[in-house]
């Protein structure tokens, strides 16, 4: 196994879920502070503070550091640049940012910055969000000011995040921020407008960045795996993984085709419902930018055995997981083999892992260390599994791990940790975890140290 020598060994993390700071030096209001302050989230929690990485960012960007990490990715929160979404900008916001860069390049991590990660400004939700047929260009806007100000220094740019979830559960289901139960009609007007928010801010970074850029998204990867390799089973997995199964707006293909292929997928009408909605047809030119990679946040998967129905699959009943994590998520590290592997066969683009990880019970011991084995082991048989897809030639340039520190997880509040390091809320105390040093020496030998341990999932 040979992971690449320039290979982005990472860890994420978003602004909301980490910063706090949330009135600080200008900084307008988001969807995310409304919905928390209307007792939307767990135990009355919020990112009103989180991990008061805004006053912290210099011994956070030492841990990192101390890890070895060579990439992070990291989100701006949109109203600490623009208060009100659009119009004037926030300086204080902008050098706050700059500080941060500037730090990390001098501790020698490359930043991959996320543009949008959830946190939408209230004045613009106000006036319809992504309803409103400006939405793009309000968003293209506060791109082309952040990477007018960074493109110098950063070279690595994501637009959005998950647009499956701040779309689909924020706009569909009502279980995050805002809290909108939109019907299939407006659900489908957010997608699209999304989309050309997506293209509107590809173009505006190649339009702000005095240098070529490395520019991609982090989608959701919502996985089919085969339940063995006969090739009727891996050609279920590809159907599944690529097949819109049921009315809804989370299925991989309604943004991945129009991003990455310029067509919205053949079964549109099987997401919206038997709809099929009218746009004008020079969106999808503007949605079809040209990008480098293609990030996928990928936790888990379903597996799947050819079947003598229509669809061509079925899922494989019972238990196909080797255990869950804290969340009830199965823990299936061949998801990061059959994941990268169908999706640079279908897209045809070098692969990043933006976010896998597991949710664990974590808390200092008497020793005073953060013991958290079963991370360790998650980690090993993931990476060994990705390691076995680059070496059956799946082009993958990096791996960030979800998350470097615990932090603010969205409606389920500070319960659920995540982190290379653990937070100790109450006194903002950090303490890297085993898995954080496991990980130090993983990328200090480029995964030599999976590949010793003959791992498989």
């Amino acid at each position: 196994m040979g992971f690449p020598a320039d290979f982005a060994w990472g860890a994420a993390t978003a602004a909301y879920q980490i910063e706090g700071g949330s009135a600080a030096d200008g900084r307008g209001v988001s969807v995310w502070d409304s919905y928390c302050n209307d007792g939307n989230v767990e135990r009355g929690d919020s990112g009103l503070e989180a991990c008061d990485h805004y006053n912290r960012w210099s011994e956070d960007v030492a841990l990192m550091a101390e890890i070895g990490l060579k990439g992070y990715r990291m989100s701006i929160a949109w109203p600490r640049i623009m208060p009100a979404g659009t119009g004037a900008v926030n300086e204080a916001g902008l050098a706050y940012y700059e500080r941060l860069v500037d730090a990390l390049l001098a501790a020698g991590v490359t930043p991959w910055i996320t543009l949008f990660h959830w946190d939408y400004p209230r004045a613009l939700y106000l006036r319809g969000g992504w309803l409103n047929p400006d939405s793009p260009r309000w968003f293209a806007d506060y791109v082309h000011a952040v990477v007018e100000r960074l493109g110098d220094r950063v070279d690595h740019w994501l637009t959005i995040n998950e647009p499956q979830c701040f779309l689909g559960l924020g706009h569909r289901t009502g279980e995050q921020a805002p809290g909108l139960t939109y019907g299939m009609s407006d659900a489908s007007t957010a997608v699209h407008n999304t989309l050309l928010a997506h293209g509107r801010a590809v173009q505006a970074i190649r339009a702000a960045s005095p240098h070529p850029a490395r520019v991609g998204a982090a989608l959701v990867g919502k996985i089919a795996m085969p339940q063995t390799t006969a090739p009727a089973d891996i050609e279920a997995a590809r159907r599944a993984t690529f097949t819109l199964h049921r009315p809804g707006i989370g299925g991989n293909t309604l943004y991945m085709d129009p991003m990455y292929r310029g067509t919205y997928p053949d079964d549109l009408a099987v997401a919206y419902d038997g709809m099929v909605p009218m746009f004008d047809a020079d969106d999808l030119a503007v949605i079809h930018q040209p990008v480098e990679f293609f990030g996928t946040n990928i936790y888990s998967a379903e597996v799947v055995r050819a079947s003598d129905d229509a669809r061509g699959y079925e899922q494989v009943p019972g238990h196909t997981a080797i255990g869950y994590n804290t969340l009830g998520w199965p823990v299936q590290p061949e998801c990061l083999y059959w994941g990268p592997r169908l999706l640079h066969e279908r897209y045809g683009l070098p692969v990043v892992i933006t976010e896998n990880g597991m949710a664990a019970h974590d808390w200092p011991s008497l020793d005073g260390a953060v013991h958290d084995p079963q991370r360790v082991d998650f980690l090993a048989r993931h990476l060994s599994a990705l390691g076995r897809a680059i070496d059956d030639g799946v082009t993958v340039d990096g791996y960030f791990h979800w998350s470097l520190m615990d932090n603010f997880e969205w409606s389920l509040g500070y319960r659920p940790r995540f982190g290379l390091v653990y937070v100790d809320y109450p006194t903002q105390r950090r303490i890297v975890k085993d898995s954080g040093r496991w990980y130090r020496d993983c990328i200090a030998s480029n995964g030599a140290t999976v590949a010793d341990l003959g791992v498989s999932g």
